[in-house]
């Protein structure tokens, strides 16, 4: 059995008294003997948790404040956000007088202290935020974080809804090597106190607006331990007027002049010109709101209406194959030279003749032309009966989900 030294026993049982380190004791009440104290009893253990046991978690307290969203990515499913995140931890057992040495608080570089490796499981991006070299040690042995963090993470973008769409992105925060037996997470405010503040200090005022934010612990489960999370969700609302302008009101302008071609004649060559202008129109409009239009992985199809116009060229037959019911008299040789210009005007009559009767049979048509008339009717009548019920529950819906938009409590 090995033997324990006396100096040891006494070591070990006042650290058990009195936790991780003593209490601090100042020969003045001024910084130098403040930091010269913290230098002997604190800073030399910066390398382990600031614990009297390892079968103790510490609990790190956490805290954020949303201060700008900068941009929503569609493509690559990502938020940009900028946060305040405040982390508070306890060092048990230090302590000092405040007016032995002389502040209650005092600021130290944070490469001196024990700072747990909290991160965000979201993030997709180097951090390119401001670095704040110094932290908050307090007299009652409370650390106390607080630095600007620019996350870029992931996040499932659903804009079925566009422009009156909500997005629903998580950001977890937890420790990436600790355990939850060794590192414990705490929400340190509500989501009422984390919604007011961050819309108080919120600096951006572009497309999308903060609409709530919940918190929620989670616990990561895996086959070498569980982790302890906090996980906030930041719900964002997009500000819809500048699509209202500029793609639904042209859009609707755009469907009420199609609605009204469909009350020209359907053998009109016209309608089928001004059908056609309008998708012409209607494409190069969408072309040039591209840039407005969020894009994704899936694809929305294109569909083109092609209208084909077939004109019918009259040929004119030549008069010797179209009876005349009209005998011809055959000129008397004398005559024939004497009278040319008659004899011409008999042909231009039977060309005349000719034309007329194919004319005739163009207009009047057969019977099965007719009936397959009739019903080109009923179904372009049908099929204007469906674009009007069509229209309408897609103004109805984008109204009531515009009215639920605003309705949503900012």
């Amino acid at each position: 059995m090995t033997e324990v030294k006396p100096t040891e026993l006494i070591f070990f049982c006042f650290m058990l008294l009195h936790g991780f380190v003593a209490a601090l004791n100042c020969t003045s009440p001024t910084p130098e003997s403040l930091f010269n104290s913290l230098e002997k009893e604190l800073f030399p253990k910066k390398l382990i948790r600031p614990l009297k046991s390892f079968s103790n978690p510490i609990n790190i307290s956490i805290g954020i404040t949303v201060v700008g969203i900068i941009g929503v990515d569609a493509k690559s499913q990502t938020l940009t956000t900028v946060l305040w995140q405040v982390l508070k931890w306890d060092i048990e057992g230090l302590s000092w007088d405040e007016k032995e040495c002389g502040t209650g608080r005092v600021s130290v570089p944070r490469e001196k202290l024990w700072v747990p490796d909290i991160h965000i499981a979201e993030f997709m991006d180097e951090d390119n935020s401001p670095k704040t070299p110094y932290v908050y040690l307090y007299n009652t042995g409370r650390v106390f974080d607080d630095k600007p963090v620019r996350v870029v993470s992931s996040c499932r973008l659903v804009i079925y809804t566009f422009p009156f769409d909500f997005q629903n992105c998580s950001l977890t925060f937890g420790s990436y090597l600790h355990f939850a037996t060794d590192v414990r997470m705490v929400p340190s405010t509500t989501a009422e106190q984390i919604l007011q503040e961050s819309r108080q200090v919120l600096t951006t005022n572009g497309e999308w607006e903060l609409a709530d934010v919940s918190i929620s612990n989670v616990a990561l489960v895996l086959d070498v331990g569980d982790y302890s999370e906090i996980q906030y969700s930041i719900i964002l609302r997009r500000r819809p007027l500048l699509y209202v302008v500029n793609l639904l009101i042209p859009s609707c302008f755009l469907i009420t002049l199609d609605l009204f071609s469909f009350l020209l004649p359907p053998q009109s060559v016209d309608r089928s010109s001004f059908k056609m202008t309008l998708i012409l129109g209607y494409t190069v409009f969408l072309l040039i709101m591209n840039d407005l239009l969020p894009v994704t992985g899936e694809t929305t199809p294109l569909i083109n209406q092609a209208i084909n116009t077939n004109l019918s060229n009259i040929s004119v037959i030549d008069a010797q194959a179209v009876p005349d019911d009209t005998p011809l008299v055959k000129p008397h040789p004398a005559l024939l030279p004497a009278e040319p210009a008659l004899e011409e005007l008999r042909k231009l009559s039977r060309n005349l003749m000719a034309i007329r009767h194919q004319m005739d049979k163009h207009f009047q048509g057969s019977d099965t032309s007719q009936e397959w008339h009739m019903i080109g009717i009923v179904i372009d009548r049908l099929l204007f009966g469906l674009y009007i019920i069509f229209i309408s529950v897609s103004f109805i819906t984008i109204i009531v989900i515009w009215i639920w938009n605003n309705s949503y409590a900012v």
